[in-house]
């Protein structure tokens, strides 16, 4: 056997070597250390594959279509990203298709990356091998494409290692490309040629985009353990492969020949083989699509491999009138042989279904049933309390409730060591339970999102205003929020009205209470709802305006500096400007169909507007825009206006990025940028006058995330080769009332926000009154901050502080949704002493009782309430605040308490 197995990877056409993943060039721009953590939202994208290692307990691994791979921290309870220094260059790595982890040694993992099949992605596929549990990585760089964002990605797992020689790995490739090996721990991999069916089905062969004609190929590999010795390769897999009519084939030599498995059924496709090898039975789960958003029919079947006969075990076989769905979640209860559980591929309404089977599929129970219509009964409950806005803001009728037990499950897994705990991926998070036995038990069992620390939402738009909240997402899929707490997951998305997408977000600089925002949703579901809302409360309440004719997709929409009017770019739209807030709109002139608009952050009348290369100003409020004489610009690119400086913009697009002074009348070109993605504004540095500026850009070579304190004219990468994030920088911008902090938005890892962890930092001004006129404009950055701190004038104040102690403590509302509410409260400290710690105390005027309190510990009596401060701000100086939140349930709004505090 093993001279076939040599002879056959003798004759393969294509050996793969390795490569270190490690291939980012070291910059020569100086770097300013930061610490960067998620914005917490907790979810919020497909998880279509969950892995548990059989041989270690609590070693857990989650795979999405977009984010990267995550590791699961039992202490913590949350998950760890793994891929995050994955760049620009190789942006698509962060697909993840299949992991597979080592049931031998088990800090041995596996993973097969590559977004996308068609041309979107660049790049071909790898797979990668860590030796460390996903902390560092090598990588082989494959000769065709991986599909980790293509139909077909929950199917699998199509990676696996050999468990009794674990220098062993097989690999389903997609498009024609067959079965794969490696024999050495996958540093190198050669084509099983003796394979014979590469797996022909695709959902849309004539699919002129190249998406719906992916072939998945082959999806899954699964060993027999039974076939073979430690040590040697197993003989007896399984793999499955996407085409209705041969669907499974085996190998009983360890890979050197491969027959169509006898008797199998036909006319769907295989997404799961699992082997219940106690019980000698394969099962596997059937679809007549690839999913993961599809799939009206399938079956669940089970092979005993001893007979070789198939029985149909379906909980609704594809023949009933009943079965609207195909089957695919499929997993075992390692602890207890012949207790199985599937998932339906899709069940959009009422709800996915969940089926259990404690007699290896000869009889089902369902998560629920239908009583009298439209009634159900559950044998389960679901706490969201720590993500709320998983009810994603919805007040369904019966048969339908929220939140939903789930969609898109394609991964259903029961840990391999506790039959009570069993985790789920969705198309918005993961979920799970701890007490799965209550099914059996005839009681209920609660689910519960088991998703911290994996972010996985696309970030379209952020904004940071002066006052109120500290930042405000547009996200993909999930609308976006308003974070008053950074480390919090708040209550609820954007509402009044829904968007599925929010494209753009803006806000009044002089009034920023005033706030719009724009974005997509599916017009046939609201045909009476807008693309466009507002705010007058920096964004804890909503109301949509009306909006011109024929838009289904929100563009770009900007406010006046006073937020007395705004103009949206729809689009596909001609741009429209409205006077109030969108009772009305009025086309704007001079500006074209699909152009990008920002207001002036000074002058209220003043708008900006770029499309195919050309600036646009109108100095009339939006009514018309004049196209500059400024040349040389990027075709497509994004630009934002400086606050505090009229007319200040600055450009990002390919090829640099540009700055002007006077409006767009004319750009000048930073030198040494060759080309960036975003650029946004903060604090500016001490010492500083001009707004700090950061840019995700390419400078000596390299792509990453930088800062300006001196006006662009030196910058600092402040990220690092582990910290890049795939290919981020849609979203950007700094906070004005933090210096240094920068919030980043990525395409699947959530919003990343940094804060600087180096010594302070002082900018002196480079012109001074010793500058002399002989000294030219050609003098740079020479001067830096070695100048000696005696040289920075140390004027004392002489205003004197009052005496005593004091604080104010100031309520502001915050998102509201049926029973719940959240709130923010800011404690300043208004004395002439510092203080030590606070006290904050109220009565509420109704039955509100606290839910969740942060930044602060909270006791509550009836209606009586009392806040002290965490370990963390207790201490302020004269004049200085802090703030802390709360989420709070109430069976009627109320008006706000009156809050008094006292220092302690």
């Amino acid at each position: 056997m093993r001279k076939a197995l040599l002879s056959l990877l003798a004759i393969t056409a294509v050996l793969l070597v390795t490569a270190v993943v490690r291939m980012t060039p070291v910059s020569a721009v100086a770097a300013d250390p930061y610490s960067f953590k998620n914005v917490r939202i907790d979810g919020g994208g497909f998880v279509p594959g969950i892995v548990f290692n059989p041989t270690e307990r609590d070693l857990i691994y989650a795979r999405t279509d977009i984010g990267g791979a995550y590791r699961w921290n039992q202490s913590s309870k949350s998950w760890t990203p793994l891929l995050d220094w994955v760049g620009w260059d190789k942006w698509g790595w962060n697909g993840v298709i299949s992991l597979a982890t080592d049931p031998v040694q088990t800090k041995r993992l596996y993973a097969a990356v590559g977004m996308y099949t068609n041309d979107w992605d660049p790049n071909n596929g790898a797979i990668l091998r860590s030796t460390d549990k996903g902390d560092t990585w090598r990588a082989t760089e494959l000769p065709f494409k991986l599909g980790g964002n293509m139909p077909g990605r929950g199917m699998g797992e199509a990676l696996a290692v050999d468990p009794n020689r674990n220098s062993v790995l097989y690999l389903g490739a997609p498009n024609g490309n067959g079965l794969w090996r490696s024999t050495d721990y996958g540093a190198t991999w050669a084509k099983v040629t003796s394979f014979p069916n590469p797996g022909d089905h695709a959902d849309d062969p004539s699919d002129p985009n190249g998406y719906q004609s992916h072939r998945p190929g082959v999806v899954w590999v699964t060993y027999d353990p039974r076939s073979s010795s430690s040590g040697a390769a197993t003989r007896t897999i399984y793999v499955g492969v996407a085409d209705k009519q041969n669907t499974v084939y085996r190998t009983t030599d360890a890979g050197a020949t491969w027959q169509r498995v006898a008797g199998q059924p036909t006319g769907y496709i295989a997404h799961k083989g699992v082997l219940d090898a106690e019980n000698g039975h394969l099962f596997i789960a059937t679809s007549d699509t690839s999913g993961p958003y599809d799939g009206a029919k399938g079956d669940v079947w089970r092979l005993d491999t001893a007979t070789g006969t198939w029985t149909q075990v379906s909980p609704v076989p594809s023949s009933s009138a009943d079965d609207y769905f195909g089957y695919s979640g499929l997993t075992l209860d390692r602890q207890n042989p012949g207790t199985l559980m599937v998932a339906t591929q899709i069940s959009w309404w009422p709800d996915v279904i969940f089926f259990r089977s404690t007699d290896s599929g000869a009889t089902w129970t369902r998560v629920w049933d239908w009583t009298s219509y439209p009634n159900r009964s559950f044998r389960y409950e679901m706490d969201v309390s720590e993500a709320p806005w998983l009810t994603f803001g919805t007040n369904p009728q019966p048969p339908e409730v929220t939140p939903k037990l789930g969609w898109m499950t394609e991964s259903l897994e029961i840990d391999p060591f506790d039959s009570d705990r069993m985790m789920y991926g969705t198309g918005a998070t993961i979920y799970g339970t701890e007490n799965l036995t209550q099914w059996d038990a005839g009681g209920r069992f609660t689910i519960r999102p088991m998703a911290k620390g994996l972010e996985e939402t696309a970030v379209l738009d952020l904004i940071s205003p002066p006052s109120g909240a500290p930042l405000i997402s547009g996200l993909g899929d999930i609308a976006g929020f308003r974070h008053t707490n950074l480390d919090a997951v708040p209550p609820m998305m954007f509402t009044s009205p829904t968007f599925t997408s929010t494209t753009s977000l803006d806000y009044a600089e002089r009034n920023p209470a005033v706030m719009v925002r724009a974005g997509n949703f599916t017009d046939s579901d609201r045909p009476n709802d807008s693309h466009v809302a507002f705010s007058t409360d920096g964004g804890a309440n909503w109301f949509q305006g009306t909006e011109p004719g024929g838009i289904n997709e929100g563009g770009t929409v900007a406010a006046a500096a006073d937020g007395s009017r705004f103009v949206w770019a729809p689009r596909g739209v001609t741009p429209h400007y409205s006077v109030g807030f969108g009772t009305s709109w009025t086309q704007a002139q001079g500006l074209p169909t699909g152009a990008i608009v920002e207001s002036d952050r000074v002058n209220a009348s003043k708008f900006y507007g770029l499309a195919g290369g050309r600036f646009y100003v109108s100095t009339n409020g939006g009514a018309s825009f004049t196209a500059t004489a400024a040349s040389g610009l990027p075709a497509t690119g994004r630009f934002k206006a400086v606050p505090g400086v009229e007319g200040h913009l600055w450009l990002a697009g390919e090829g640099g990025l540009w700055r002007s002074t006077d409006s767009g009348a004319s750009f000048t070109k930073l030198s040494g940028i060759t080309g960036s993605v975003n650029v946004g504004f903060g604090k500016a540095a001490p010492g500083a006058t001009y707004m700090a500026i950061y840019a995700v850009a390419t400078i000596d070579g390299v792509t990453g995330l930088y800062r300006s304190d001196d006006t662009g004219a030196s910058w600092l990468r402040i990220n690092d080769d582990e910290h890049q994030w795939g290919n981020m920088g849609e979203a950007l911008t700094g906070d004005p009332r933090v210096y240094g902090r920068v919030y980043l938005g990525t395409n699947g890892r959530g919003i990343i926000y940094g804060d600087r962890t180096g010594p302070p930092v002082t900018v002196t001004p480079t012109i001074t009154p010793t500058i002399t006129p002989t000294i030219t404009p050609t003098i740079t950055p020479t001067i830096t901050p070695t100048i000696t701190p005696t040289i920075t004038p140390t004027v004392t104040p002489t205003i004197t502080p009052t005496t005593g102690t004091g604080c104010t403590a100031t309520y502001q509302a915050g998102n509201q949704w049926p029973g719940g509410f959240q709130a923010e409260v800011t404690v300043r400290n208004t004395g002439g002493s510092a203080i030590t710690g606070w006290r904050v105390t109220w009565t509420w005027p109704g039955d509100q009782r606290i839910s969740q309190l942060w930044s602060g510990s909270h006791t509550q009596t009836g209606a009586n309430v009392s806040v002290t401060n965490a370990g963390y701000n207790g201490n302020l100086a004269p004049n200085a605040g802090t703030s802390f939140g709360f989420n709070g349930s109430q069976s009627s709004t109320g008006s706000p308490p009156a809050l008094t505090c006292n220092p302690v």
